[in-house]
């Protein structure tokens, strides 16, 4: 009895389309590159940030743009001790909800501390940009304590 033949094929799983940001995350995006932090009124005047095209609870289009502040405060975070490679952060550091200056809802991002004894709900902390801006979300490097 032969052995059946097996074919082999070389084969590299690939998605070749790109996707648009739209209007509302790619002018978040877009004021991002300029050291600008922006957000969106929603129907009940709330602030949110980052931006959402459509309101949570009414599914009504969003288009009113609010600048924000590039401080905020602390609304709760976790203590990352050990990072790991995906990181953005290579040392211990705090993902963080942090409500900014001018914002309703607060965003999530990384906080770099000293020691997680250092952060507190209602701690104040400031965007740290990164050395060259390209209009991603990692153009804020990270938040710093105040």
């Amino acid at each position: 009895m032969s052995q059946p033949e097996i074919l082999n094929q070389s084969f590299e799983l690939g998605y070749t389309y790109t996707r648009s940001t739209g209007p509302v995350i790619g002018r978040f995006m877009t004021e991002l590159k300029k050291r600008n932090i922006v957000g969106i009124k929603a129907s009940d005047g709330r602030v949110v940030v980052p931006p959402m095209e459509y309101d949570p609870d009414t599914a009504e289009e969003l288009s009113e743009f609010v600048e924000v502040g590039e401080q905020g405060e602390i609304v709760s975070f976790a203590w990352v001790k050990e990072p790991r490679e995906s990181h953005p952060l290579q040392q211990p550091f705090a993902w963080a909800m942090i409500k900014l200056d001018g914002a309703d809802v607060p965003m999530i991002h990384c906080v770099a501390a000293p020691a997680e004894s250092d952060l507190a709900t209602g701690a104040r902390v400031r965007a740290v940009w990164a050395d060259e801006t390209i209009g991603f979300i990692t153009d804020i490097r990270c938040f710093e304590l105040v």
